[in-house]
């Protein structure tokens, strides 16, 4: 059976058209200030963001908890030498809902991170990862009295 693979084409001018192994197809560039498409690294933040993100709102859903948004924030700060990989990460989730436990949000960003989140796990040999969280109260909107 043929393992699926990740595939990246030149396609000229600094950009680059990558497949995926699902199939899906992305633009990415390697000129920072054209700014036209996404480059490696911010590919790589973003896989951060999704991968923990995933793993957070699926076990938020078995604890129950009443979550309206939730967002992640991941900012990079990368070593000043070549090859200029991330030295450290910080991965901010921003969790907002109805009575939303803390602590259920403690412990399942703690659970992404230390154990579930495979992109984290690659990253962590690396780039130290700091997480955090905030959680955010939704006001209901009309109905008063």
């Amino acid at each position: 059976m043929k393992r699926p693979e990740a595939t990246v084409e030149y396609a000229g001018n600094g950009f680059y058209v990558a497949v995926t192994p699902s199939g899906h197809a992305l633009t990415i560039e390697s000129n920072s200030e054209r700014n036209a498409a996404t480059g490696p690294m911010e590919l790589l933040m973003v896989s951060l963001a999704a991968c923990t993100g995933v793993d957070v709102v699926a076990i938020l859903e078995k604890k129950r908890q009443k979550v309206t948004k939730y967002k992640v924030e991941v900012r990079g700060e990368r070593r000043g030498e070549h090859p200029r990989s991330f030295r450290r990460m910080e991965v901010k989730h921003i969790v907002t809902g109805h009575k939303v436990d803390p602590e259920a949000v403690r412990r399942a960003v703690e659970l992404s991170t230390d154990k579930y989140c495979s992109v984290a796990a690659t990253l962590r040999p690396t780039a130290e990862i700091v997480s955090s969280f905030e959680v955010i109260e939704e006001v209901a909107v009309g109905g008063g009295g």
